[in-house]
Order: C-alpha cells, then structure tokens, then sequence
C-alpha cells in the first residue's frame, strides 16, 4: 500500500512509518519543518515536505494522488495557541480529508483524541479548545463518503508498546496507551480494513489488538 501520513514526523508517525516499511509498504511523510527530513528518511518512508496550514486541497492531493489511504497524525503539540488547536487539530484535518475525496483516496484513518466530544462548549481553557477543535474535524470526517476510522486514544506515553489494548465506543474513566501501541493499532487497520466507518476510544488493556478491533466491525 501507498499510505500518506500527515505530521510524518510526529512520535506516533515515525513508529507508524517504520512499521509499514517493515510490512513491505509505501509510506510518504508529510512535513512541515524540512529539518525533520532526516528523521523521516531513517525510517525507511520516504518525505514531502508541505505546511497544511497554507496548503490548497489541489497541492495536498498531489500528495495523495495513487496513495491507497491517508492518515492525520498531525497536531498543533503542546504548548501552543488556542489558534493552532483549530487550524491544525481541525482545519488540516479536514483539509486531508477534502484532498482525499478530490484524489480519490478510499480510506482515511484520523487520530483524534479521548473524550473528544465531551468538551466544555463555554470554556476557553486550552485544553477543552483542543477537544473542540478534534470534535469538529471528527463530525466533518463522520460527513464523508470514505472509508474513515477515528482512533481516539487516552493519555499518551512513550512507554514500550504491549500489544494489548481495551477499545470500545467509549471508555469510562479514559486511561493511557503508549504511543507505540497507537501506531501498532493504526498500522493493523491499513492492513485489515478493520472499523471501517466507525469511531472507538482506546486505551491500554487486555485484549490483542487484532481481537480487539474485530470486535469493533
């Protein structure tokens, strides 16, 4: 598969990207900073370096053009403004999304974030802005005739990945998931089609992986 990952040097994308590589696929890194490249070419995928929030649909899609899915891995990241959480956590995401149906791009998988809809609609703070924003680019992703899948994953570690995950609808109380299990997780929907048209909460658990998102079908 040809897979294009938006924020390609995001700690969930270079182990996503080193993961295809490993399965004989085709990933393709979109970057904003081109200093980043060098990250990207270590794990074997291959980088284009484009700021999606200057980027017309048109430039986003040459991107995409022959790709076989795309994922949104992108994230404004901590410590930045109120503005960035929506013209990267939402607007680039939608913007991938309008570049896939342009290009013709049949899957699209969107990290997004737990308990993403459960924002504070009257509150300012940055954190609930950050929700809003991943609420909003999720609804417009639901909108669209793809084959989309919303990861929504808990608090994210750097710890050594498991393998075993509880996902459902939703996951009361929230919990962590290192990221290394994310893109695990991201990896084993490009290569099964599972969840198809469906959006789950994630968190670490009992269950393998490939159960778990069997049951999600």
């Amino acid at each position: 598969m040809r897979v294009v990952i938006a924020g390609g040097h995001g700690k969930i994308a270079l182990i996503l990207e080193r993961l295809l590589v490993e399965a004989g696929h085709e990933p393709i890194a979109i970057i904003r900073n081109p200093d980043h490249r060098d990250d990207v070419d270590a794990t074997g995928a291959a980088a284009v370096v484009l700021d999606l929030e200057d980027a017309s649909v048109d430039e986003v899609g040459q991107v995409l053009k022959n790709a076989d899915a795309a994922v949104f891995a992108a994230g404004a990241g901590p410590g930045s403004t109120a503005e960035r959480k929506f013209t990267v956590d939402r607007d680039a995401a939608i913007l991938l999304a309008d570049a896939a149906e342009a290009a013709g791009v049949p899957r699209l998988i969107v990290i997004s974030a737990i308990a993403t809809d459960r924002f504070d609609p009257d509150s300012q703070d940055i954190f609930q802005l950050y929700l809003r924003a991943k609420s909003e680019a999720d609804a417009s992703i639901r909108s669209r005739d793809l084959d989309w899948t919303i990861v929504r994953p808990g608090s994210l570690t750097n710890d050594p990945g498991v393998g075993r995950i509880h996902a459902s609808d939703v996951v009361p109380g929230g919990g962590r998931i290192p990221r290394a299990d994310v893109a695990a997780i991201i990896a084993s929907l490009l290569e099964t089609g599972a969840a198809s048209r469906t959006q789950f909460e994630v968190v670490s658990g009992e269950d393998s992986i490939a159960d778990a998102l069997a049951g999600l079908a």
